[in-house]
């Protein structure tokens, strides 16, 4: 039998941490905190391992594409795929943040949908049968979602919307908002809330495909809400720990075999969300 392994991506510190902290105590396989930042990462595991847990660590830029096929090589070769993939790596500006809109939009959207996407990409053929996908989003997705304009909601809610479809909305969204035409256009005025209705969207078109072409393989894939958690990018106020924002994630994460839902759902609080 050979060994499972569990992958979270952006996992050197926050929720991420807290996900892989988690899956040490919880997971019977390999768990790999990944990071952009070699140090950073494997300091991370060190401080885990001084807490008695064992992570595996592997370097995971998310933005950049040689790095997320070099990690699918890495795991295709050493396990023969994913058993869990947690896509936690994301990003947030400050609202004190004077970077233009246009700016924030296209960072945005480049690492929490674009990017993110990508990893699916090379990830979902990966994904062995009793598998588990975790994308984290955020309730301020569903939020955005209610401020699109009735005939964009209509499209994101749909069930016939495509993938392509979808992408195609995203680069819409960043090239109005270049233009200060996003809210012309439908959209809200919120590059983080627009980037995680993408991330929502994209989460059940691509488990409506698992469904379809995968039916007998019993891979759950869904999109989660950790809460408002204290990190370095919600700030201090924020009344979660990252501990309490791992708690969703990694419920899903460890859905037991043989489970047949949450999929393709957005849940939060272990509870499956009106989208």
């Amino acid at each position: 039998m050979s060994t499972k392994v569990a992958i979270v991506t952006g996992s050197n510190k926050g929720i991420g941490l807290a996900i892989v902290r988690a899956l040490c105590k919880d997971y019977k396989g390999d768990v790999y905190l990944t990071a952009r930042d070699v140090g950073r990462g494997q300091e991370a595991v060190q401080t885990l391992a001084s807490d008695g847990l064992t992570a595996m660590f592997h370097q995971l830029d998310i933005n950049d594409i040689n790095s997320i096929t070099a990690a699918a090589a890495y795991f295709k070769e050493k396990y023969g795929g994913v058993d869990v993939l947690v896509n936690n790596a994301g990003i947030a500006f400050k609202e004190a943040d004077t970077a233009p809109f246009a700016v924030q939009a296209e960072v945005t959207l480049k690492t929490n949908f674009f990017a993110t996407r990508d990893m699916l990409t090379h990830f979902m053929p990966l994904i062995k049968a009793g598998g588990r996908v975790v994308n984290v989003s955020s309730f301020v997705g569903s939020r955005t979602l209610n401020k699109c304009s009735a005939a964009l909601q209509q499209r994101f809610r749909s069930e016939d919307i495509t993938e392509e479809e979808l992408v195609g909305l995203m680069q819409q969204f960043v090239d109005l908002a270049k233009k200060g035409e996003h809210q012309k256009g439908g959209w809200p005025d919120t590059a983080y809330g627009t980037s995680k209705t993408g991330l929502t969207t994209l989460s059940m078109i691509l488990a409506r495909r698992l469904s379809k072409e995968r039916p007998n393989d019993g891979i759950l894939l869904n999109a989660c809400c950790p809460g408002w958690v204290r990190t370095d990018m919600a700030g201090p106020k924020a009344p979660k720990s990252p501990e309490e924002g791992a708690i969703t994630p990694v419920y899903l994460a460890l859905l037991p075999p043989g489970a047949t839902d949450p999929h393709g759902k957005f849940v939060s609080d272990k509870e499956v969300q009106p989208w």
